[in-house]
């Protein structure tokens, strides 16, 4: 152990997806944390291997083997996000031991509120009075803009942006790119194609695409 990691929280990381490399680097650039391993169910993994030059640890099962690491899921792509709240509902550990990553080139207005579990990754700005439920994850250069709320579990992809007073539902998906108006409101475990330009509020439990945006 280095003496960074003796006095840095540890960190496992849940699922060991492309998203969960990024979130890997993003805490290998934190001082104040540490990746300890990866957790997931893929039966294919070889307990004691390495990823990304971190361990394996085993399946989700094993986490109360460690009663002194924090965790954080990168579990969430267009075809997973919706098992995102159970997955985590497994782990069963307190509020206080999901770790909040933010890359150190984030921007988060210190007017913001970041729940825990949250993951923003490199060049991801959240403004004035933006409200972040946990778990959520923004992946690189997405803004969120001033006083939206962006519900628990939900994951915005890569270059998103949220105009100003937008309200996300728990559990959405918005791909690569989506742009969304001002003031509008997205359903909970929506889905919203990459590139989609939302012009009009998107019911709940919808899938919508294209410029303008439309359900499926």
């Amino acid at each position: 152990m280095t003496v960074m990691e003796s006095t840095s929280k540890p960190v496992i990381i849940i699922g060991v997806n492309g998203n969960c490399l990024d979130i890997a680097e993003a805490i290998e650039a934190s001082a104040n944390m540490h990746v300890m391993g990866f957790l997931d169910d893929d039966p294919s993994l070889v307990a004691h291997s390495l990823i990304g030059g971190h361990p394996f640890l085993g399946p989700l099962s094993n986490a109360n083997k460690f009663p002194t690491a924090h965790f954080v899921c990168g579990i969430g792509s267009s075809r997973s996000y919706l098992q995102k709240p159970s997955i985590i509902e497994r782990i069963s550990v307190t509020p206080d031991r999901w770790a909040t990553v933010i890359h150190p080139t984030a921007v988060v207005s210190r007017y913001a509120i970041l729940n825990p579990g949250c993951v923003l990754l490199a060049h991801v700005c959240v403004g004035a009075r933006a409200r972040i439920g946990s778990h959520c994850t923004f992946l690189q250069q997405t803004i969120v803009s001033h006083d939206t709320i962006v519900g628990a579990f939900s994951i915005l992809a890569s270059g998103v942006c949220i105009s100003g007073g937008v309200t996300i539902g728990d559990n959405t998906y918005l791909g690569s790119r989506v742009a969304v108006r001002d003031g509008l409101n997205i359903g909970t475990r929506s889905l919203l194609g990459m590139g989609s330009v939302v012009v009009k509020d998107v019911a709940a439990d919808t899938i919508a695409y294209g410029n303008p945006a439309r359900p499926k």
